[in-house]
């Protein structure tokens, strides 16, 4: 029988037989193929209006050919420069708000000893992970209105004299995107590092008991270093994601008084490829999101192989 000299393993000879033994695997997995195919690679073709003067009436074949000319007017309008400073603002600090804290809640979750307790506040963690943006942008809005219950307890305490209007000053709203997505999105992330300290030879923890490391001592030499590599990984796969900074929650809270800090590169989106009908602007924006994020991948990545740590490829 044939053999994989990497591996030294049996090789697998593809015969008939073999395909009418995987015939169920092999079916569902065309099917997956297929369905990205249709889906996620077909729907590239409409890249094309990205260097067109598109209309819809024209199509594809018929629409004007114009080059590079909206992606030179995206770097020409300042429009676009302020949202792709807000997205990447925005996108960076929900990266490591939310990064950060996920890891934070499991390691102190896995230090809680009451399995009822544990599971309790694990069960209750999820929960705001499947709601909508809708609804968590309204209790956010009811919370933090003027007569909300964030004002009357600042008041109550003394902290300030008046009513904050928090959606009226600028300054306020990138915080408040990031504690929003950490409310919603903790407890969700936290799930793969609470199998990754699962994963973590308990032996490791009784001889360090035994040597008299205490809790801290432990989650320093013990945990973190057992998760290191998943942590890794999942901050190289959210780098490319940085410009992924939100849509809905920056289009349901934002408003005139603050569209200046609000607005997204997928508003922008909105707002010239839809609204304003101009198909081919909204593309380029689309495509340099997606080229940028590419590019962050690939440089994380070899960031990461040059100090030796876990990679993506």
């Amino acid at each position: 029988m044939a053999r994989n000299t990497k591996t030294n393993a049996p090789a697998v000879k593809i015969t008939w037989k073999e395909v009418k033994r995987q015939k169920f695997l092999l079916f569902w997995a065309a099917v997956f193929v297929i369905y990205g195919v249709i889906f996620y690679y077909l729907p590239l073709g409409g890249w094309i209006m990205a260097f067109q003067n598109y209309k819809p009436k024209d199509g594809f074949l018929h629409s004007k050919f114009v080059g590079f000319d909206k992606f030179i007017f995206l770097f020409q309008d300042d429009t676009f420069l302020k949202v792709l400073r807000n997205t990447l603002g925005m996108g960076i600090l929900n990266l490591v708000s939310t990064f950060i804290m996920a890891i934070v809640f499991a390691i102190l979750l896995n230090e809680v000893r009451s399995k009822i307790g544990k599971k309790a506040v694990q069960t209750i963690s999820y929960l705001p992970h499947f709601l909508s943006w809708i609804i968590v942008t309204g209790i956010l809005h009811d919370a933090l209105s003027t007569s909300g219950i964030v004002n009357e307890v600042l008041m109550k305490l003394n902290i300030i004299d008046k009513e904050v209007n928090f959606f009226a000053h600028p300054g306020f709203f990138w915080p408040i995107v990031a504690f929003a997505n950490c409310w919603k999105e903790t407890g969700w992330n936290a799930i793969i590092y609470l199998a990754a300290i699962t994963s973590i030879d308990p032996c490791l923890y009784e001889a360090a008991s035994i040597d008299g490391a205490g809790r801290w001592a432990k989650i320093r030499y013990i945990t973190l270093p057992g998760i290191k590599p998943t942590i890794m990984i999942l901050l190289l796969m959210n780098v490319g994601n940085v410009l992924n900074a939100g849509f809905e929650v920056q289009y349901l809270l934002g408003n005139g008084l603050i569209k200046s800090v609000s607005d997204t590169i997928d508003i922008y989106v909105l707002t010239w490829g839809i609204s304003q009908n101009d198909y081919s602007l909204g593309t380029a924006a689309g495509i340099f999101k997606s080229v940028v994020s590419i590019i962050l991948i690939v440089i994380a990545n070899y960031m990461a192989k040059r100090a030796g740590e876990e990679r993506l490829f």
